[in-house]
């Protein structure tokens, strides 16, 4: 009967259903999966088997958790990225921000207490893109980053140099451990070192051949192979860390016991470490034919890979250079892509899990060094130092705290840094000038330092407003106290926001004028500050404005208030005779 039908739009559960399936559609790849996506998937996932588990020895837990990011990252992620070609995977940084948050768990937890930073991390990636944080990525300056990575590389190398020899050094920070290899070279296993070295050797040797995209994967075999034959019992094997799962990877629920603050914090720093990452991968491989990429819509990809991965007890992962390089090098056409080198690393999990245990320590030791080694990039340090001070000082103080503290705090200490010296250089690089008015054009000239009486004074201001910029055009302004019935126009052209500290500056200004009966003239105003500053707030603080509101016509305003500013002086103005 008609009665008991039920609308469509009821908003009953199943319309909340459907809403949710549309969204997931609408996510999905539209393009249909081609055979050079399939094709391309392979390399990436054999690529990933050695970053994998490098990445899982950096954060100080089993490599196969490592594995397991790999499969579930470019996989999950690779449905709902705009980036086309980003593969989602483990990366060092945010491998060893992981490991700085387990410092404080005990050894045998900290397989379990790794999946809680990465859940964490996961949802604050889908906060970001649901808040539309993408642009504030910009707000990390390039320095912080290069000397953040460069920290980082230096830390890995300092950090794998044990492995690589076989040494079990004391000591802190990787800066102490490889001191203490270094000045103990009694400790130093030979057939380890032997080993190590056969790896970095295969890698440097197919660096530039046809096979380079296997040379890591050749890395880690051949010279596993040698140390099983040769019967090397003295080299350390992945197996020796922890055990290796052998089979299809089953989701496991995070225990939630373990969570810490430190874990919380250490979160925060691999989101803050994948978003910026993932922007410069971004950059670096922009959408072929395609719309631009949309940062909140790979913070809200990088989140849902980051959720899942903590479901298959695995690490963080994020946007990934090396292995976008690689996606784009081996012939990838879509998203699809992505999915099918987390569909063959699964495959090769299930086929060769039984084998991971058996690799030898030191190639892992070795991939890293190599790794970041080639991280370095000698044009982009040369052309931050050539940038000025504040470069200079903010990427060798990053590069150092990251070095000496822990990820967390070093990535802190570069962020507030950067903004310490941005505040500084936009209070000290802030210009006034004077504009005289000739054949009704406006013209610079030095700002006056005291104002005469009866002088009508048109300033105008290069550089940010806000904060210490304001105190310093506080400084800038002409002196008034001799100026009785002067009038100045303060040219505002182009200012969309103006904060409270410069409303104090104005406000004190105008004040001064109007007590040797001047005033202060504001010109070209934007029309949401005009109405902001309203006859109220202006009459609650004591202070005489005039405005003249922006138009289309550049200069109109100011020549206006300068035509005012006239007939005011003529005036209210008698020379003293």
């Amino acid at each position: 009967m008609p009665w008991c039908r039920r609308r469509p739009d009821s908003g009953d559960g199943g319309s909340a259903l459907r809403r949710v399936a549309g969204k997931v559609r609408a996510a999905l790849p539209r393009e249909r999966p081609t055979r050079s996506d399939v094709i391309a998937g392979l390399p990436g996932a054999i690529g990933s088997v050695p970053s994998g588990m490098a990445a899982g020895v950096l954060a100080g837990v089993s490599p196969v958790h490592g594995l397991y990011a790999s499969m579930s990252g470019p996989l999950f992620s690779g449905l709902a990225t705009s980036t086309t070609l980003m593969i989602v995977t483990t990366t060092n940084a945010s491998a060893l921000a992981a490991g700085s948050a387990l410092v404080a768990v005990e050894p045998r937890d900290r397989a379990a207490a790794l999946t809680l930073p990465t859940l964490i991390a996961g949802a604050v990636m889908i906060g970001a893109g649901a808040a539309r944080l993408g642009r504030y990525t910009r707000f990390v300056s390039h320095s912080v980053m290069t000397g953040f990575l460069l920290g980082i590389a230096a830390n890995i190398v300092f950090g794998q140099l044990a492995d690589l020899v076989g040494a079990h050094p004391g000591g802190g920070t990787p800066v102490e451990k490889a001191w203490q290899v270094i000045v103990h070279p009694a400790d130093i296993d030979l057939r380890s070192l032997a080993a190590g070295i056969l790896a970095i050797a295969l890698m440097a040797g197919f660096a530039r051949t046809r096979v380079r995209l296997l040379a890591s994967l050749g890395a880690l075999i051949v010279p596993t192979a040698l140390v099983i034959v040769a019967g090397w019992d003295s080299v350390a094997r992945v197996s020796d860390v922890g055990e290796i799962p052998t089979g299809f990877p089953v989701p496991h629920w995070p225990d939630l016991s373990l969570l810490s603050p430190s874990l919380i914090t250490g979160a925060a720093a691999v989101a803050l470490i994948v978003l910026v990452q993932a922007a410069g991968v971004a950059d670096a491989a922009p959408n072929p034919g395609g719309p631009r990429s949309d940062a909140d819509r790979d913070f809200t990809a990088q989140g849902i890979g980051n959720m899942a991965t903590a479901f298959f007890r695995g690490m963080p992962v994020g946007g990934s250079v090396g292995q976008t390089a690689l996606n784009r090098t081996a012939g990838a056409r879509t998203r699809w892509a992505s999915v099918s080198t987390g569909v063959w690393m699964l495959v090769i999990l299930v086929a060769f899990a039984g084998l991971v245990g058996r690799v030898a320590m030191p190639t892992l030791a070795a991939v890293l060094i190599v790794a970041a080694a080639g991280s370095f990039e000698p044009a982009r340090v040369t052309a931050i130092w050539s940038s000025g001070t504040t470069s200079r000082i903010v990427l060798v103080a990053t590069f150092v705290a990251t070095l000496a503290l822990p990820v967390t705090a070093a990535l802190g200490v570069g962020v507030v840094l950067s903004l310490l010296m941005q505040l500084n250089r936009d209070a000290l690089d802030l210009k006034v000038v004077r504009l005289r008015v000739q054949d009704e054009q406006l013209v610079e000239a030095p700002v006056p330092r005291y104002l005469a009486a009866g002088e009508i004074v048109i300033l105008d201001v290069y550089g940010s407003l806000f904060y210490a910029g304001a105190r310093t055009l506080q400084m800038r302004l002409p002196n008034p106290s001799h100026g009785e019935n002067a009038v100045v126009i303060l040219r505002l052209r182009g200012r969309t926001t103006l904060n409270a500290t410069f409303f104090a500056v104005v406000a004190e200004y105008a004040r001064r004028l109007d007590e040797l009966g001047g005033r202060l003239y504001l010109s070209g105003v934007d029309r949401d500050i005009y109405a902001s500053w309203t006859a109220t707030l202006r009459t609650g603080h004591g202070v005489r404005l005039e405005f003249f509101p922006a138009t289309p016509v550049v200069g109109e305003s100011t020549l206006t208030a300068y035509g005012r500013a006239l007939v005011r002086v003529e005036r209210d103005f008698t020379p003293n005779e």
